[in-house]
């Protein structure tokens, strides 16, 4: 069995979704949202490295996976979204693999343009989860299904194979 968590970050808001992966069965074991709400974005990037970090404590996570930065209108807003991501990446760990928000979207739902409401109610109906989500844990939880999907998907066609550092698409494969 592995656990998987998935990080959708945010520069105020970074949710968390973990999950235990058993083949292609999956369960829900926790998800939140870090709100990271204050003055200087220093303070914010510290919570959210801390905050990151007591959680993959607690789970003890074997594989993680969190959404690429997309495109922001606004050049600050981008930024300050990048810093947020490098602090969660930091916070856990070597390997990470990354994925756009398109694929994710497209893993969970079948369409790589679903909105958020959609999004939720396939995670919920996906995890068996009766609880309402935060719409930041939901997306979180969607990263990580992202990856369960990915990662069984592949160990069915490339079964003695692992996934490289960082790994973030099929070209990224290779032999042990």
């Amino acid at each position: 069995m592995t656990i998987i968590i998935g990080i959708d970050p945010g520069s105020r808001f970074t949710g968390y979704g973990v999950i235990q992966c058993d083949g292609n069965q999956n369960r829900y074991l926790d998800s939140g949202c870090l709100s990271v709400v204050s003055d200087s974005i220093s303070e914010r990037l510290q919570k959210i490295f801390i905050g990151l970090q007591t959680i993959v404590q607690l789970h003890q996570p074997h594989e993680a996976a969190i959404e690429q930065v997309f495109m922001h209108q606004n050049p600050g807003s981008a930024l300050k979204l990048g810093q947020a991501r490098g602090a969660a990446i930091v916070a856990l760990g070597p390997i990470v693999s990354e994925y756009s928000a398109r694929q994710v979207k497209q893993s969970v739902v079948g369409y790589g343009a679903a909105d958020k409401k959609q999004v939720q109610h396939m995670v919920k109906k996906l995890l068996n989860i009766s609880i309402d989500l935060q719409a930041d844990a939901a997306d979180a939880l969607a990263v990580a299904l992202c990856h369960a999907h990915m990662r069984f998907s592949l160990n069915k066609l490339y079964p003695k194979r692992t996934l490289k550092k960082r790994s973030s698409s099929w070209r990224d494969y290779r032999s042990e």
